[in-house]
């Protein structure tokens, strides 16, 4: 893909997949725009992207409609909007553990928050622009402990393509993660993360767990494939067959 004079949002890009494909454009020829809510997380990433001229930063909660609108107003044109964000901490947990709170911020950042994206981003994005969120492997392969990630994922999935068909010839897909090595696994294992991955490798039939550059790639390919919507893009490493 020709990212030359393209413009992008990445929600969730100072760190894991999010930052990955940050990196990825802007080695391209992308304006990037990252958009978080941590000022320091930001800033921590723009230093690991190398200051670049075309790169700018945003602190913004995209489950917040007035800072969403915000956004965009200032922003301005954009040809591609992509959401990695999500906030997890405290969700899995088995059901007599779940504390609603919890579960509200898995469902405001990660489907309220691509909702209000698109409802306010479509309107700057050109008939060859495109929306692409990151749902996840828990739609498909539910665990104990990880209900309302599951459901949130599938529930995203159905936005996607309900989108597809409202905004188009605007595109609107999904990439679906398996596990991935990002930070988050801090949260979902805490001391654990590293026995918890390798033994997850050992069952797939890739032989490793994802790497945020994984992800990158697939949503890449999203962003530039111009006969591809209403799709949710599995990248998992055939955790869907064991």
């Amino acid at each position: 893909m020709d990212m030359d004079k393209t413009k992008i949002l990445i929600a969730g890009g100072s760190s894991g997949m999010g930052l990955a494909l940050a990196r990825r454009c802007l080695d391209q020829g992308a304006s990037v725009v990252i958009a978080g809510r941590g000022e320091a997380k930001l800033g921590k990433a723009r230093h690991e992207l190398g200051h670049r001229a075309s790169l700018e930063t945003a602190v913004v909660d995209i489950s917040r409609e007035h800072e969403v609108a915000t956004l965009f107003e200032r922003i301005g044109r954009l040809d591609h909007i992509v959401s990695t964000a999500a906030d997890i901490e405290g969700a899995y947990r088995l059901l007599p553990e779940i504390e609603l709170s919890a579960a509200q911020r898995v469902v405001e950042s990660k489907f309220y928050g691509p909702l209000l994206l698109a409802k306010h981003g479509a309107p700057k994005l050109s008939a060859a622009g495109s929306l692409t969120f990151v749902s996840g492997i828990a739609a498909y392969r539910p665990a104990a402990r990880g209900s309302v990630v599951a459901a949130v994922n599938a529930a995203l999935e159905g936005l996607v393509r309900a989108l597809a068909i409202e905004l188009a010839p605007i595109r609107v897909n999904a990439v679906s993660p398996g596990w991935i090595d990002t930070p988050i696994w801090e949260f979902v294992a805490g001391e654990k993360k590293d026995e918890t991955l390798a033994a997850m490798a050992k069952r797939l039939p890739a032989g490793r767990v994802g790497r945020p550059q994984d992800i990158a790639d697939a949503l890449a390919f999203l962003i530039g494939n111009s006969f591809t919507t209403g799709e949710t893009l599995h990248v998992e490493g055939g955790q869907r067959l064991v």
